[in-house]
């Protein structure tokens, strides 16, 4: 075990193991089946973007690897519901038990709590966590480049296609980059964490952002903490953000995301 995220996908594939014992995917299936709560994660994204407006993706987390836990009080719902007075245009919800304290129960009930699109953040390595992101809820799923080849990259996004459910690619520097424009997702997020190190900079998104086509939406992810980090975005022509660590910290995440907005 090299880094973090060689360790984190190792957990992976035994909770993913025990997860096909407890439940099929023919049982997925008909979940899927009950579940027609379907939100526009891009379009919200998009209409946003289109008006050169900011689109905040608000995330609830409560611990990280890098940080531990985030947030001691911690109640999915209520977030979810500060986010949405907040102004945030979708919301990412942690479901990694392990290292992020989160659950995929959250999905569900996020959504029960509030009618915001929300973007299922776990580390996608199987077609069956494609079935469970639907049967759970979720409007759009994660991919990480640096946890997949490119041919699996494609088979999971082509099933979420199937399945009626958004992708955002997520890179981090250039070689990922590459194959995440490889994709047929519009969402392209580049995460200023080193997911190996942990360690952030902004200056990952400016460096990359010359190579990411007009036709794509650039989603900037960790580091935002202020206004001035997000004016440095919009000055290159960025108006998307996945922010989550901002927000966790304080009492009331969407009074913390609505002040950032107006400033």
């Amino acid at each position: 075990m090299t880094n973090i995220l060689d360790k984190i996908l190792i957990t992976k594939k035994e909770e993913i193991a025990t997860s096909k014992l407890a439940k099929s995917i023919h049982d997925l299936e008909n979940d899927i089946r009950n579940n027609n709560d379907r939100r526009p994660f891009i379009e919200s994204i998009e209409d946003k973007f289109i008006d050169n407006d900011i689109a905040i993706i608000a995330e609830i987390k409560k611990a990280s690897p890098s940080k531990g836990i985030i947030r001691a009080n911690f109640n999915p719902d209520q977030i979810a519901k500060s986010y949405e007075n907040g102004g945030a245009t979708c919301l990412s919800v942690l479901t990694d038990k392990d290292y992020f304290h989160g659950n995929p129960s959250y999905i569900k009930l996020v959504k029960n709590h509030c009618k915001l699109p929300v973007l299922r953040k776990d580390f996608m390595i199987d077609h069956y966590q494609i079935f469970e992101s639907k049967a759970l809820g979720a409007d759009c799923i994660l991919l990480i480049v640096a946890a997949l080849e490119l041919n699996q990259m494609k088979e999971l996004e082509s099933l979420a296609a199937d399945l009626d459910m958004d992708v955002l690619v997520e890179s981090h520097d250039e070689h990922e980059l590459e194959k995440a424009l490889q994709l047929n997702t519009k969402l392209i997020g580049v995460n200023n964490r080193n997911l190996k190190t942990f360690d952030v900079s902004l200056q990952t998104t400016l460096n990359l952002l010359k190579e990411i086509p007009n036709d794509k939406i650039t989603v900037t992810e960790s580091g935002i903490f202020t206004s001035q980090d997000i004016n440095l975005m919009k000055q290159h022509g960025i108006y998307s953000f996945l922010v989550g660590e901002a927000f966790m910290r304080d009492d009331d995440p969407g009074k913390s995301l609505k002040q950032l907005l107006v400033n």
